[in-house]
């Protein structure tokens, strides 16, 4: 099995860290393979970095000449999950999406921590548009921009102090609101003491088992393919 995990900005040393966290939660013998847009923005930090990276993941996954049996979408709360499943035959797994579906099977209220306040009302939506935002308490800000978490000590400490608000929210499980934070779910939930979900590692997994029951994206209506007027791409 080989699953291509996409990084939704273009810091290469961020694509590396999913691609550890990536393998560490696949099964033996699944491949992963980690890609870096040639494009877009160095970190997605509202809305209009997360269009264009939206955009710039497209343009990848368009233009890949790579197989693969499934696509991750290593952007927590960014556009462009809709656009993929149409682009696609392969099951295409948001992190955002994902780590809410595991989370719901864990408690019945969920709450998620994340990277600066201004991303929050984009994950929100995201969380809606999914339809799995009912049971979501809480979506809190570290006040940390994509690029220091970095900072393992500082990342931490905010981890802490926001997923105490989400859990004084009425969180019974929280999720890691970004791709930069893969690897620290079972650190913060020994702090925490409730379950913590890795949306990379869960993407993953739920990757692994859509292909091995041999699913695909449904092409009756809304993923049906795109038509072929609408696929004018800039340089093509």
């Amino acid at each position: 099995m080989r699953i291509l995990v996409t990084n939704c900005n273009t810091t290469e040393a961020m694509t590396k860290e999913i691609e550890t966290g990536a393998r560490a939660a696949a099964s033996p013998g699944t491949e992963i393979v980690a890609r870096t847009p040639k494009w877009g923005p160095e970190s997605a930090e509202g809305w209009l970095d997360s269009f264009l990276s939206a955009a710039a993941v497209l343009d990848l996954l368009r233009t890949t000449e790579e197989t693969f049996d499934a696509v991750v979408l290593a952007g927590f709360g960014e556009h462009g999950r809709e656009g993929a499943r149409e682009l696609l035959d392969v099951p295409v797994v948001d992190i955002t999406e994902a780590a809410a579906h595991l989370a719901g099977l864990l408690g019945r209220r969920y709450g998620v921590v994340t990277t600066l306040d201004r991303t929050c009302g984009l994950i929100e939506d995201s969380l809606h548009s999914a339809g799995v935002d009912r049971n979501c308490v809480a979506v809190v800000g570290t006040g940390l921009s994509v690029l220091e978490l970095r900072d393992e000590e500082r990342t931490e400490s905010a981890l802490l102090t926001a997923g105490l608000r989400a859990r004084d929210a009425g969180a019974e499980v929280l999720v890691l609101g970004c791709a930069g934070m893969t690897g620290l779910d079972r650190k913060m939930s020994a702090m925490l003491d409730v379950p913590v979900v890795d949306g990379v590692a869960a993407a993953v997994r739920l990757a692994e088992s859509l292909v091995a029951l041999g699913l695909r994206t449904s092409r009756a209506g809304s993923y049906a393919r795109p038509l072929e007027k609408h696929r004018a791409w800039p340089g093509a």
